[in-house]
């Protein structure tokens, strides 16, 4: 009697435990789901050293993340979406590696400043997945984003080209390199598809952060008749937009204009002088960063990470566009041809240095 009692409580404890066993199966299954699909997804991004209010670059990426998180119901913070700023290049590293500490499942690197590190950090961390803005990194668990800077380049010439009245016009760049190339090759090709005669002088502040650097080389190039410059410098675009204002204050009937980058950068331009509103912002490259990001943010949380592919968004993609601010008529009609050209593909814009030196205009 003793051994059947036994051997039926052993076998209630085995039942037991594979009742047990197979409610820990399902809720495996399930986590492994959710992470396919993940209802609390939480995302970051490490901005470079523009920092997350450049009035650019990094400010359009959080923007894009902000937007993501009020679609998800998400708070700012480690359970929903946040940033990490740096201050200079050594940070980049390390506050890759805390937002992975802190469990985010996506993280962005914004900028291609941060693609060495950002490569690095991918090949400790490989459960982590990673998102890299402007630059290619080739690791299954990075997702790369690109732009056609080009594109929105070009129209910019055009409607520079079409706005000049001295017939020079100026491009201040950050850091003189492949990427901000496509920017300053661009704008020349835009310009000079227009009229090759105007002037177009080019230079690099060296930094993406500097102010003052952006005034002192807008200021000389406005002060040498100079009265349209783009700028793919970042925050040191900011000292371009002080220096037009100020030259704009002094004398309310000088044309100094400013063609902005990245955003829709009007309310840069915005100043008072003699009682009456001016604007120095013709127009802007408009950047769709924050489109990009939260395009990413969503397809990853949706299952969809699409580690180790490039994503490249253009005019098509309504990711660049060149808005029409404070431009006249003649320039409004020339974009909007010009536009259409390039959407169709029947103009070939370049990219590159050597490209531009080929063309014949």
């Amino acid at each position: 009697m003793k051994k059947r009692k036994m051997g039926l409580a052993l076998s209630l404890v085995l039942a037991a435990g594979t009742l047990l066993g197979a409610c820990g199966k399902s809720d495996d299954n399930s986590s492994k789901n959710g992470d396919s699909k993940k209802d609390n997804f939480t995302v970051a991004m490490v901005t470079d050293t523009g920092g997350v209010d450049d009035k650019s670059f990094n400010q359009s990426a959080w923007e894009g993340l902000q937007a993501f998180g009020k679609d998800n119901n998400l708070q700012k913070g480690t359970s929903g979406f946040d940033y990490a700023q740096s201050k200079s290049d050594a940070d980049y590293t390390t506050n890759l590696n805390t937002l992975v500490r802190n469990k985010f499942d996506l993280i962005f690197g914004i900028g291609y400043k941060l693609a060495p590190d950002v490569e690095k950090i991918a090949d400790q961390r490989k459960d982590s997945k990673f998102a890299i803005v402007d630059s290619v990194v080739n690791k299954p668990n990075v997702a790369s984003i690109t732009f056609k800077e080009q594109e929105g380049s070009f129209l910019a010439g055009v409607v520079a080209a079409k706005s000049t009245k001295t017939k020079k016009i100026g491009f201040i760049g950050g850091v003189d390199g492949e990427l901000i190339n496509k920017f300053e090759v661009g704008f020349v090709a835009g310009v000079k598809s227009v009229d090759k005669s105007i002037d177009v002088k080019v230079q690099y502040a060296g930094d993406f952060a500097k102010p003052d650097v952006g005034k002192t080389i807008a200021t000389s190039m406005y002060t040498s008749g100079i009265d349209i410059i783009y700028h793919a410098a970042g925050g040191t675009g900011t000292g371009v937009f002080t220096a037009a204002k100020e030259l704009k204050k002094k004398d309310p009937s000088k044309d100094v204009w400013v063609i902005g980058v990245d955003r829709d950068q009007t309310e840069e331009g915005k100043l008072q002088a003699g009682g009456k509103d001016y604007n120095v912002t013709l127009t802007s490259m408009v950047k769709r960063v924050d489109i990009a990001v939260q395009d990413l943010a969503k397809k990853s949380k949706d299952g969809q990470f699409p580690g180790g592919k490039v994503i490249e968004y253009g005019l098509n993609e309504n990711a660049i566009s060149v808005p029409d601010s404070n431009i006249s008529p003649e320039a409004k009609t020339a974009l909007d041809e010009w536009t259409k050209k390039v959407k169709a593909g029947s103009v070939k814009i370049p990219a590159t240095r050597a490209e531009l030196k080929s063309m014949k205009f």
